[in-house]
């Protein structure tokens, strides 16, 4: 038998161990520790032309962009929520930087100095310094991708959506107390028999974000349209677009993401069928891409692409690796919580989109690393 322990209480006033000490040297956390400060040396000039070089001391832009990344690893739900975790957490305090005893800025400063973070294009250039130190380490493919597109729910509810001309006030009731659906700050409203579209309507609160529908039989939601163009060796992801949910959004990202892809080689690009058009597959042979995009027979004039293309067991790969996007759009939408975003306007989507891209990338390069055995 062992004897009994002894309660004691938090009494202790000093502590001798540094956060640095206190997380453990197996700690997940630590590799991407270790990408990370690494990347953040490259931007160092970019920060230098956001601030001014007098006055108030305001949050690092490392330790904003740090706090960011715990914030999608971690699946914190708020701003708030995560700066009261870094003012308890040592795991935390020793991921963003701070040491046990420096005080974390309130919650309303820590978003106000990260809304500059969003003017910014920190974002992409991010996501790209990700990328770069994935192709030093020979994890990415330069000749195979795919591409793909998902939407992004928007913080707008549906009674915003309401027609864009004025409309007149109806005179207010005798008396509203009497009428149990009076409520000026959730209104009643039924849109049954009601023509709603983008053309007559638009969000008061968000009105950059439009309505969409993933399928047919799908209800509609105000949303925005996230893309990616995905290398098929890891699937890491390589650019990452944030747009409005247009209806042409996906083929347009697309083209948009291929025309920045480096490099003389004719490369091979996977996709679904929505990406099966006319235009897009002339357009990708003029980019000199092969369009690897699945057949769509029951389209007017059937399918874009023929045999010549998909005879090649290239084609048959790339119809098999285009499933892996699936796994993104997952990790993007559950872990780093952009099921429903939480910024209103295609800019700031766009950015948070971005740098979830980014951060998906660092667990996926981690994971990797840690497959492969040390010599």
């Amino acid at each position: 038998m062992r004897m009994r322990g002894t309660d004691q209480q938090q009494s202790h006033v000093f502590s001798y161990l540094s956060p640095e000490q206190r997380v453990r040297k197996d700690h997940p956390l630590r590799p991407i520790r270790m990408m990370v400060d690494e990347i953040l040396k490259q931007p160092s000039p970019q920060f230098n032309k956001m601030y001014a070089k007098v006055g108030r001391s305001s949050i690092p832009p490392e330790q904003l962009l740090r706090a960011q990344l715990l914030q999608m690893l971690y699946s914190v739900r708020s701003e708030r929520l995560l700066v009261e975790e870094m003012d308890y957490n040592i795991l935390f305090r020793w991921f963003v930087g701070l040491n046990l005893d420096d005080p974390v800025r309130d919650a309303t400063v820590f978003t106000k100095n990260r809304d500059r973070l969003l003017e910014a294009d920190v974002a992409k250039l991010f996501l790209a310094q990700v990328v770069e130190q994935a192709r030093g380490r020979g994890l990415t493919s330069d000749e195979h991708f795919t591409v793909d597109g998902t939407l992004l729910e928007a913080w707008a509810g549906a009674k915003s959506f309401q027609p864009k001309a004025e409309k007149k006030t109806p005179p207010p009731d005798d008396d509203p107390d009497d009428d149990p659906d009076h409520d000026p700050g959730n209104p009643t409203v039924n849109f049954h028999g009601e023509k709603r579209s983008n053309d007559t309507h638009e969000s008061k609160t968000d009105p950059e974000s439009l309505l969409a529908r993933k399928g047919q039989g799908k209800e509609a939601k105000l949303s925005y349209s996230g893309h990616l163009l995905v290398e098929n060796k890891n699937g890491l992801i390589v650019d990452a677009e944030g747009l409005q949910a247009n209806g042409t959004a996906e083929r347009d990202a697309a083209l948009l993401m291929l025309e920045k892809l480096r490099g003389t080689k004719t490369v091979t690009v996977g996709g679904d069928k929505g990406f099966d058009t006319r235009g897009f597959v002339a357009e990708c042979r003029h980019l000199r891409v092969t369009p690897h995009v699945a057949q769509n027979h029951a389209r007017a004039g059937g399918s874009a692409i023929d045999a010549r293309t998909t005879r090649y067991a290239g084609y048959k790969i790339s119809q098999r690796k285009r499933k892996r996007i699936e796994e993104c759009f997952g990790w993007l939408k559950t872990i780093a919580g952009l099921r429903k975003v939480r910024h209103r306007g295609v800019g700031k989507v766009a950015w948070i989109f971005t740098f979830a891209c980014a951060a998906y990338n660092l667990v996926r390069m981690r994971n990797l690393a840690a497959a492969v055995p040390a010599v």
